[in-house]
This record gives C-alpha cells, structure tokens and sequence, in this order.
C-alpha cells in the first residue's frame, strides 16, 4: 500500500548543534536529510523537492518559523506535508499558534530522541494515508439547486470565448476561474482544485486531449468530471473526446445557456449517484447491525455519560464509540478515529471502525485486560497482526470508569487528550497520553492515567473534527475556544448541551469530518 522509497526530511535550525544532532539521528533510520539553517535555504530547499516532512525551530532571526509555515501552506504541493516545530518555546499561546498557523505537531526542546523519530514516523505514514486516501474524489455535500460550492475550471485560448462562458457560469451560481492555456490550467487546477474542468481542444503548444491526458495520469485529478468545449464537431474528434473517459463534448455553437444547463445536468446526475451509494450504504449498515456507535448512553450510577456523534456528510464514516459494561461497578468507555475517511474512503473507514470495536470487544469479553493501558495493548497486537488492516491506523481513547472508588484510569493511542475540569475551578487540564497510533507497531506501549472523580467534576473525550471544525471565515474552532467553553461551564450546565450549540453555532452546522464527543460527569 505504500513506498518504500527513501523519505527525505527537511531540518531548519540556526543552532547548527541541534541540526547534526537530528540529522545524524534521521540518517540513522534511513531518512534523507536536507539541512538549513534559515527559512531562505528552507524555501529554496522546497523548490527543488520533493519533501515528505519538515522539521523547523520557530526563533529562526529574519522570518520565524510561523511564517515561514503560514507560506508553506500557501503552496499547493505542500499543503499537507507533515510540518513539526521543534523549538524551546513551550507556551500554550506558543503551541496555539503553531497548531492556526498549519503545524501538525510541537516538540519541546530539549527532546527526547526517541520521541521525536516516533513521531516523524507516525506522521510520514499519516501523510501516505491522506495521500492515499484524503483527496478529494468526488462532491462533497448535496447540491440539489444551489451550485455556489461547485468549483468550475475554464481552459480556453480564446480571451472573449473563455470571459463569455466564464460570465455566465458565474452569474449561473457557480464558482469559475479561467485560465487561457493547458499549462495555466495544470497550475491552476492542483490550487483551485475544481469539481468539474471544461477545456477546449485546439490550443498551441498543449491540446486539450493531451491536457486531458495529463489529467488522468494524475490520480488526484482523474476522478474530476470533465467536459470538452471546442469548436470541433466532427464525428472523429467526439469520438475521440469520448475514448478519454469525459463527462460531455459540447460545441461551442451551442452557446453560453446551453453549456450552463449541461454543467448542471452534469452535477445532479453526479449528486443523485452519490446519493444512492450514501443511501445503499446506510441500508447495508442497518441490515447487518453494523453499528460503530451506540443508540443510547448506558445507565451508570453516580455519572451521567452522554456522547454526540454527527458523521461526516451524513454518511457512516470512521469515528466510533462504544460503552461496555465490565461488571456492576465498572464500564469502558472507548471513542475511535480511522484516519483517512473523506469522501474518497468512507467505505473503507467505516468497516475498519466496525473491526476495530468489535477488536476491543473481544479483547474486554475474554476478561484477560482490565486497564485502559493493558486493553490497548491487547488490541493493538491484535490488529497489528492482521494483514488485512495492518497498515490502516486508528487512534483509540480508552477509559475505565469505576462508579465505586469514583476513579476515572485513562489510556490513549494517538488520541487527543481527555479534558479534565474540577467542579467549581475554571480551570481545565488536559490529560496527555503519548501511546503510538493501533496498528503502528507491534511493540508499542501505553501507560495508565487516573484521576478522583469528586462530585460536579467532569471529563470530555472528542474526536478532531471538534476541534477543526472551521467557521465562514476558515478559522478553526481550536483547542484554546473548547478549553475557554469548558471553563466557562457550572455544575448545573449540561456539558454536551453547550459544546453541541456552541460548535454548531460557530460552523453554522457545516462540519468537514465526523464530529464525536463524549462527556463524563460525576453527580452532585
């Protein structure tokens, strides 16, 4: 499923130290290393490519490390190549910021080895799976008549044909950008990346069939629907258009209203084929039991447990939650992320997500683990066996709840933390677990956490979609706003209540992933 080829990783740091110390260790592990010592040979590193994961101080003199990334981000071929800042700076206004501006991880210096080779590991891998996995193959969301989130690319030499057609599918609702030549519009394309492309056929230097060619040989861009808009009309060359695997061939005869009508034929037959797959699977899910999260919470005395589950576009996906009663005085608690399950793999995810619950089912029902560390070990050798979902990753948070001794004993692979809030404080902790991503390595371990459940405390496990969740301006909901919600709260509010309504309100109920949640409170 994935490469074998040398990954090269691109080290920037002033303290020449520090970037023999790690690329000494990165060689080690059969990385390439490209050294820099400030962002200027950075971004010049960058330009010759390709890298597959960046390692980057923040104090860096002239351009510091934020944005250095916010330019990053900026550049389309790496907009998702993992980016960690390896700095001294350890605030939490420092790792906010690191996170906003498009970091997927802080390291601490001075840092353990170990961990920081762990991580890069774990994120090279993330990256082949968004690579595999993550890209767009298809509409996201229903349409029906409201064409303003469709995406239209427009490549035609002519200036007056190409702002004739562009006018009006703008004025039509879409969304279109033009460019005016098959090598404009390769750039354009991996930026823009539209639901739809239209091309004209005869232009210089690249035609529109070799274009269209270059288009399917890039797998994040086949599966595109593509239409010719040419002036050729004979039979051969329609034909030939067709043997190309495109959604219509249009002559431009035609005239600007027809092409507009055929556009939105297009995007409804396309949404009413997605529909009947979203739909066939939701009915396959019902008729097999597959539940990957539960119809109701259980009833645990001295807690009120309640979860909030909305999967992505309505389509079960890889988020799954579980409760499971161990004896009367103890239950598992578990929430689970497939990584990898937009549009493009919600199939996949979702019959991962229903493995990896019945897994941690099967390990809880032979009564041989009864920690959260212990279970995920268990579970972990369990699917890192297994050949047929090995190189799938999950990160799973695991919780024994104890309704005798008031003990809530935490244990997580990959997770986000579990949020700890104290009744009548305001001020939240974040319990951390270090464990390695299910399925990584056979050997990884896990440690236990616990704290004393007092009356009015409560705790919050989420899933990321809560946190990335973004608003009409793309900012994202954040760690920080949740923590500042959770403080904000008292012993007679309903947790779930308000973190539903705020996060609804913030993203005006538009999520981009599967939003999970699961809140713990002890009685008053």
């Amino acid at each position: 499923m994935f490469t074998d080829d040398k990954k090269t990783i691109l080290v920037i740091d002033d303290d020449i130290t520090i970037r023999k110390l790690i690329s000494h260790h990165l060689n080690l592990n059969n990385y390439k290393v490209l050294q820099a010592q400030n962002t200027y040979e950075g971004f010049d590193f960058l330009d010759k490519g390709p890298v597959d994961l960046v390692l980057c101080d923040v104090n860096l003199g002239e351009m510091d490390g934020f944005t250095f990334c916010q330019k990053v981000r900026e550049n389309p071929d790496y907009r998702s190549v993992p980016f960690v800042f390896v700095t001294a700076k350890n605030t939490l206004k420092d790792k906010t910021k690191a996170l906003e501006v498009g970091g997927d991880d802080f390291i601490t210096k001075p840092f353990d080895v170990q961990e920081l080779i762990i991580k890069v590991k774990s994120l090279i891998r993330r990256f082949e799976i968004h690579k595999l996995y993550g890209t767009k193959s298809g509409f996201d969301g229903t349409f029906e008549d409201d064409y303003k989130n469709i995406k239209i690319l427009l490549i035609d030499d002519d200036v007056t044909i190409s702002q004739l057609f562009e006018y009006n599918l703008n004025k039509a609702g879409f969304d279109c950008k033009a460019a005016l030549s098959a090598d404009e519009g390769l750039v354009l394309v991996k930026s823009f990346m539209p639901d739809i492309i239209i091309s004209d056929i005869m232009m210089p230097k690249t035609d529109g069939f070799q274009f269209r060619k270059i288009i399917l040989e890039d797998s994040n861009l086949s599966s595109i629907p593509f239409i010719f808009l040419t002036a050729k009309g004979n039979e051969q060359d329609i034909l030939e258009g067709y043997n190309l695997d495109i959604a219509d061939y249009i002559v431009k005869t035609s005239g600007p209203k027809v092409v507009v009508a055929k556009v939105k034929a297009i995007v409804k037959s396309l949404n009413k084929t997605r529909n009947k797959v979203v739909s066939e699977l939701h009915h396959a899910a019902d008729s097999i039991r597959a539940k990957v999260v539960p119809t109701q919470e259980p009833d645990f005395s001295n807690f009120k447990i309640e979860h909030w589950h909305v999967p992505y576009a309505g389509v079960p996906g890889g988020d799954f939650i579980d409760f499971i009663p161990l004896d009367e005085n103890n239950i598992a608690i578990i929430l689970g992320d497939v990584m990898g399950k937009k549009w493009g793999a919600w199939y996949f995810a979702f019959a991962y997500a229903g493995y990896v619950r019945s897994a941690v089912r099967t390990v809880l029902e032979s009564g041989d683990a009864t920690t959260p560390a212990a279970i995920l070990r268990k579970v972990n050798h369990s699917i890192y066996q297994d050949s047929k979902i090995s190189e799938v990753f999950t990160t799973l948070s695991v919780i024994v709840l104890d309704n005798k001794n008031m003990v809530l004993k935490y244990s997580g692979a990959g997770d986000l933390p579990v949020i700890y809030k104290k009744a009548g404080k305001n001020n939240s902790i974040k319990i951390l677990s270090e464990g390695m991503l299910l399925g990584f390595s056979n050997d990884s371990d896990y440690e236990n956490s616990e704290v004393k459940m007092n009356p009015g405390d409560c705790a919050v496990l989420i899933s990321d979609g809560i946190i990335e969740t973004t608003n009409e301006k793309k900012e994202q909901f954040g760690s920080a706003r949740l923590l500042n919600l959770l403080n904000s709260t008292n012993g007679k509010d309903s947790i779930i209540e308000k973190i539903k309504g705020t996060v609804s309100e913030f993203s005006n109920g538009n999520f981009e992933d599967d939003i999970s949640l699961i809140t713990i409170q002890s009685f008053e």
